[in-house]
């Protein structure tokens, strides 16, 4: 199977409209623009993949710039005082075809000091004419005095279910169909990201043979550990099997996956545990992104008497802390492991 083009370029939003899950700045803008009160300038912050550009290029288009009249400029490799000063002086000429220029300034917080003081001056006392959108990842870098010249707009993190919503919509539209379990791992890899989320969607779709995608194919892709072998880990911790446990781990290090992926699917696991057993009655929400086998364990387990309760949950967020710092990153797991199945 093909898939022309990367996906996250292919289906960019469009419009406001097409906007998913930025409700509280997309209703803000379309206020602005049928008020006829453009803001000058415009910071767009949030994390990575989350839409900054592409949503400065919806506000853009929508009040009345053409692509000729629309610049962008990467602050990452255009960062010093001199990239600045030719700016300003761009800044002064009339736009070709529309009543507005519009200058998307991304990574904004790359610019050197120098740089940051002059694009002050411009901010301050910008021509008519022109509106700037700036874009960064790192709002906590910017000056005091840039942020309180622009309207300031903080981008969500898109949820895991919308995230979920969108891969499935997508892959659908490619003529291919991700299982519940599949779209869900993706979603929980791209930690907040369309673009990593539609980024591995396209990875599964290409690398596919048939047109059915599967949380072991997503496995394969993003590093995460097998289906089986966390249901193994899940069993052993129900039991109290600590030989058994401890070789799950085993078998995921032999495997080289991803030990934080491997981390957050072990507490997904051992929580809903946790969740069924305390909340009945909202079991059908908790356990909706688990596949069928996973469902069917971690009702099982819920039901009777286990190691897997709040306690255990505890010392796993305990261990995950540790493990980014820990130069054998899969150690603090063994030693949770093996305290926690002490007779």
């Amino acid at each position: 199977m093909s898939v022309t083009g990367a996906l996250y370029r292919k289906y960019r939003p469009q419009a406001f409209a097409e906007v998913r899950d930025q409700d509280h700045i997309v209703t803000v803008l379309e206020g602005a623009i049928k008020k006829g009160e453009i803001p000058h300038a415009l910071l767009f912050s949030g994390t990575r993949g989350t839409g900054k550009t592409t949503l400065a290029r919806i506000f853009a288009k929508a009040i009345g710039t053409t692509d000729l009249d629309i610049y962008e400029i990467d602050a990452a490799s255009n960062r010093g005082i001199d990239d600045v000063r030719e700016l300003k002086e761009a800044v002064h000429t009339m736009p070709y075809e529309s009543k507005q220029k519009v200058y998307i300034i991304d990574e904004v917080h790359m610019l050197t000091k120098e740089a940051f003081n002059a694009l002050l001056k411009t901010l301050e006392e910008p021509p008519a004419h022109v509106v700037f959108i700036l874009a960064t990842t790192e709002e906590e870098k910017l000056l005091d005095t840039i942020l309180s010249r622009c309207q300031v707009f903080r981008m969500h993190s898109p949820s895991r279910a919308v995230l979920v919503e969108v891969v499935t919509d997508i892959a659908k539209k490619e003529g291919f169909t991700l299982s519940p379990d599949a779209a869900d791992l993706i979603a929980m890899a791209a930690d907040g990201s369309f673009r990593d989320a539609l980024g591995v969607t396209q990875k599964v779709i290409m690398a596919s043979g048939d047109t059915i995608g599967t949380a072991d194919e997503v496995v394969a892709i993003i590093g995460a550990p097998k289906t089986s072998t966390m249901l193994a880990l899940l069993t052993a911790l129900h039991e109290k099997n600590r030989e058994a446990a401890l070789t799950a781990i085993q078998d995921v290090v032999s495997a080289n996956a991803d030990m934080k992926l491997f981390m957050r699917l072990l507490l997904e696991h051992v929580r809903a545990v946790m969740l069924v057993r305390n909340l009945p009655t909202h079991k059908e929400t908790i356990l909706h992104s688990f596949g069928t086998e996973a469902r069917a364990k971690i009702e099982e387990y819920s039901a009777g008497v286990s190691l897997i309760n709040s306690r255990l949950l505890l010392r796993l967020l305990q261990a995950s802390e540790l493990m980014s710092r820990s130069p054998i990153p899969h150690a603090p797991l063994e030693i949770a492991i093996i305290d926690v199945t002490e007779n």
